[in-house]
């Protein structure tokens, strides 16, 4: 594909598929188990197809990201569109506990694919990362969370919170964490 110049719609559709089908595998924890090659059979595409969209199973990998964090950031949106602030940020951080839970097959596959590819994190970091800042702000621009508190420490909690998937009361500490979270941005009264 030419940079800037859009895919026609078997092309998309095809593409999609791949992604669509590579999430499902990678969410499944099974994504080592196949060849390269495989995915372009359960994708129901050819091999040339998957070659053409993505050389490398990292390239599949980065879209997979790349649209997980899509989801996200416009979940985030949507939230701070329909809610108020404090509530729309304490309903995308419980969000995130709830998605990290319901996939952690595919987040342990990411983390482990895209390790030596940080630079190909980079932009999927910031943009959630721009997605927590608003809804941040949007909470201290209403008075409802405090001022002196960076995004950044709320996302070393969320990654906390992912990184520690294999405790055996995660769910529930993972909740606790989030309340303490909100709890600790509270602004005073």
């Amino acid at each position: 594909m030419t940079a800037g110049k859009p895919l026609r719609a078997d092309a998309q559709r095809n593409r999609d598929l791949l992604v669509a089908k590579a999430r499902e595998i990678f969410d499944a924890g099974e994504f080592f188990d196949l060849r390269f090659d495989d995915f372009a059979s359960l994708a129901g595409v050819g091999t040339g197809t998957l070659y053409r969209h993505f050389p490398t199973r990292e390239a599949l990998a980065e879209a997979v990201y790349h649209g997980e964090v899509a989801a996200l950031c416009d979940r985030a949106r949507q939230l701070r569109a329909t809610l108020p602030p404090a509530e729309a940020l304490a309903t995308f951080l419980r969000g995130m506990v709830d998605h990290i839970d319901a996939h952690e097959g595919l987040a342990r596959t990411l983390a482990t694919l895209m390790a030596e590819r940080s630079n190909a994190l980079a932009g999927g970091s910031q943009a959630l990362e721009q997605a927590v800042t608003d809804l941040v702000a949007a909470a201290a621009e209403d008075g409802t969370v405090r001022d002196d508190v960076d995004a950044g420490a709320v996302l070393m909690a969320l990654h906390g919170i992912g990184a520690s998937h294999d405790r055996p009361r995660w769910r529930a500490e993972a909740d606790d964490l989030i309340t303490l979270v909100l709890d600790g941005l509270r602004r005073p009264v």
